[in-house]
């Protein structure tokens, strides 16, 4: 069995809202996660467990906040007592720009260290950034990956500063940027480098798009498979316990063998850019996508299987779909924001049953978090909306976080991080007991 490996032992979202345990952690019992070492947590689901927010805080009520060099979509993630990030600097003197790992004491809001690589910029989306990946942390070591002008460069460093390996992956080709977030899963490190060979500007190469399983001991390549490439899409990939799953454009939503990397199945659900993650929720595998100019939808594919078995699309959800942001999942219940701010929540073991809907309002990019039984989501432009994470839609907070976010936040050992502007803020919470 494949099992997500996280550093500390983190287990799989809580099943409050149902008796449904998620399928790629099926066994799980334990104590809520500890860490929050990959993008949006802990089996991609988003939910931190235990704990609990307040319905609004201000500035003042920060335990500490750490001046960074820039605003930045890449998510924070936790191990320890350490956050990681990636952050930018540009030398005064020659105008030169770095793409920095950042580590900072979750304690003190103390920069630890910051390890700096150059960096030549590149033609983006406004909405991007240059650091827009998000690191993972799996047993003392933190990966994490960048795509400039020149390549993509998947890199390892030890949590104490130190580098392990480096590699080029060469060339990257995509109008919007670069956006791939590295995660570990079975001991594996894996990185879906999907790029651009369709719809390119007059100065672009069409790219070669694969997934791509690396030694995170090493950095040797496991294996790599060639997929289908279209317009780059940056979803993190994930597992259902037995094969690897992934979104994109080009082969919609597919199932790898891990050993291997052969391509098992694939069904080509969607005619729009990915973004968001892919999930697994009992045996189906969820995707979105989506376009600047609409037409976003959800979906829901059933899992074969066995080799005789074929994939079949379960259920499609085209109102109020979300294009970004990755929907967050707590028992037999998913909640998505759509870019265009509306949140819903669906009942998932009933064929997307639509359980409620609410305008929040505003635009988003920032995928949705559950702490407790809270549901949290963050407008681009710095709205923070508390909510029930229940099949009620009651909304607890709604207020100003003062400046935009675009980066998913984190939420361990009852404290939030927020990527807030250019600063990375810490609100330490009550634990669910009451406790400060």
């Amino acid at each position: 069995m494949i099992r997500r490996t996280l550093l500390g032992g983190c287990i799989a979202a809580s099943t409050a809202c149902g008796s449904v345990l998620p399928a790629n952690d099926s066994t799980s019992t334990g104590p809520a996660p500890s860490s929050w070492t990959q993008f949006h947590g802990p089996s991609s689901y988003g939910d931190a467990g235990a704990g609990t927010l307040p319905t609004k805080w201000s500035d003042d009520d920060y335990a500490w906040k750490v001046q960074l060099n820039a605003r930045h979509v890449g998510s924070p993630v936790v191990a320890g007592n350490q956050v990681f990030l990636l952050d930018t600097a540009v030398n005064p003197s020659d105008q030169s720009m770095t793409m920095d790992l950042v580590s900072i004491d979750v304690s003190t809001g103390k920069v630890l260290w910051r390890r700096s690589h150059a960096f030549e910029e590149a033609h983006r989306h406004s909405r991007n950034t240059a650091a827009s990946s998000t690191p993972v942390v799996h047993e003392g070591h933190v990966y994490f990956v960048y795509g400039d002008a020149n390549h993509a460069e998947l890199l390892a460093y030890n949590v104490n500063g130190e580098a392990v390996w480096s590699r080029d992956l060469g060339t990257w080709s995509g109008v919007h940027g670069f956006g791939a977030s590295p995660v570990v899963i079975d001991s594996q490190l894996l990185l879906f480098n999907d790029q651009q060979s369709s719809r390119l500007e007059a100065w672009q190469t069409p790219g070669k798009s694969s997934m791509l399983a690396f030694d995170p001991k090493t950095g040797k390549t496991i294996w790599e498979t060639p997929v289908t490439s279209t317009r780059p899409s940056y979803g993190v990939p994930t597992t259902d316990g037995q094969q690897l799953i992934g979104a994109s454009t080009g082969d919609g939503i597919f199932g790898l063998d891990p050993e291997t990397g052969k391509m098992l199945w694939s069904l080509k659900v969607f005619n729009k850019r990915v973004c968001s993650s892919p999930l697994v929720v009992g045996d189906l595998a969820i995707g979105t996508c989506g376009s600047g100019g609409g037409g976003n939808y959800l979906s829901a594919v059933r899992i074969p299987k066995s080799a005789s078995e074929q994939p079949e699309e379960a259920f499609r959800i085209t109102t109020a779909a979300p294009y970004v942001p990755t929907p967050a999942v707590k028992g037999n219940l998913m909640f998505l924001v759509s870019d265009s701010g509306i949140a819903t929540c669906i009942d998932w073991t009933q064929d997307g049953k639509k359980v409620w809907s609410k305008r929040l309002g505003g635009n988003f990019g920032a995928s949705p978090i559950i702490v407790g039984d809270q549901l949290l989501a963050i407008s681009l432009d710095g709205t923070a909306h508390v909510l029930s994470a229940s099949d009620s839609a009651t909304q607890a907070g709604k207020f100003d976080l003062g400046g935009p976010v675009g980066a998913t936040p984190a939420f361990t050992g009852g404290h939030l991080f927020l990527r807030i502007n250019d600063q990375l803020c810490c609100l330490k919470t009550k634990e669910a007991g009451g406790q400060e």
